[in-house]
């Protein structure tokens, strides 16, 4: 019989969002314009000989140092640990030995890793009982999603001016459309413009929402609030929405949560104001949301990861209001 982690939070993340491994990234991009073999070759010379250098941090370390270390709040009677992080990579084993060494020079706490020789790790996910994916691999981000494996994250570049965060916290925050919950507003919005949005969710503020790509991650964060010895309102572990609603689309958001018994600790609905800002002042570990347009701002500060759509979504498409747009009606209002 195996170890039971359902109710432990699982993170699976690749020593790519771990680590900054751009500049070896790098040298098989340009072998791979000559031939596979050769950049295959090439990267691994690269990789053995620096096996004993330090690594800077990747864009998903803050989260996951800070995860880690809510393991010291176990109680004695309980089975299963509060947090697992399990590192995952196309490396083999002989070219992941710089992951990990770099593993064991910041003690961190991690045993599992999965090194599958060029292969795609994502087929392990549920092997491995992952609750959250980051990657820095495009493809495979899209293959999770496509699947609803497991929340899945495509990481930005670390932030090159990184918020100081409370030690001893765990700060995460969300968008709401598209990731906490479905796109069905969303939709409305970018396809009909703000007024009918407004329309659509003041109607609807007594029917809660589907569940997105990120609800099951939600509610086993509020499960490890749960486990810890804290009331929710003291809890080290806070979760912030920051979303670009507005009244009177807000109370929706807010009744929808209540249905669902999960407990938020701020909320921010910004109008069309800059995400960036806010999210310098919750100084979150890291930001989750759906589009390019706040990400791109937000990575130089905080660190940050998209929530791709699935590939039959329509938000794929393109639509004949233009976000720009849309914000600047937000703000008139």
């Amino acid at each position: 019989m195996g170890l039971d982690l359902s109710d432990t939070l699982v993170i699976g993340i690749t020593a790519t969002a771990l680590f900054d491994l751009s500049e070896a990234d790098k040298v098989f991009r340009e072998k791979l314009s000559e031939d596979k073999d050769t950049a295959i070759k090439e990267y691994r010379k690269f990789m053995l000989e620096r096996e004993d250098e330090p690594l800077h941090d990747g864009t998903g370390m803050p989260l996951v140092k800070a995860l880690l270390n809510l393991n010291k709040y176990k109680k004695e009677q309980d089975k299963s640990i509060l947090v697992e992080v399990v590192v995952m990579s196309r490396n083999s084993p002989e070219t992941g030995i710089q992951v990990f060494n770099n593993i064991r020079k910041k003690n961190l706490p991690i045993t599992r890793h999965a090194f599958t020789g060029g292969e795609s790790v994502t087929d392990y996910l549920e092997a491995f009982d992952v609750d959250l994916f980051l990657t820095t691999n495009v493809k495979d981000a899209q293959k999770v999603r496509d699947a609803n494996t497991c929340a899945v994250g495509l990481v930005k570049e670390p932030p090159s001016d990184i918020e100081k965060i409370p030690e001893g916290q765990v700060r995460i925050a969300f968008d709401g459309d598209a990731v906490i919950f479905d796109e069905k507003s969303e939709i409305v919005y970018k396809s009909k413009g703000i007024k009918s949005f407004y329309e659509n969710e003041d109607s609807k503020q007594n029917e809660p929402m589907d569940e997105g790509p990120y609800e099951s991650l939600l509610r086993k964060l509020s499960r490890l609030q749960d486990r810890l010895p804290f009331s929710v309102e003291y809890s080290p572990v806070r979760i912030a929405i920051v979303t670009a609603r507005n009244a009177p689309a807000e109370m929706r958001v807010i009744k929808t949560l209540r249905a669902w018994g999960v407990y938020v600790d701020e909320i921010f609905f910004l109008g069309g104001l800059d995400k960036s800002k806010i999210l310098r002042a919750f100084k979150a570990h890291i930001f989750f949301d759906d589009q390019d347009v706040h990400l791109n701002e937000t990575s130089h500060y905080i660190p940050s990861s998209k929530v791709p759509y699935s590939s039959n979504s329509v938000l794929n498409k393109d639509f004949k209001i233009s976000k720009s747009t849309v914000f600047k009606e937000m703000k008139k209002e």
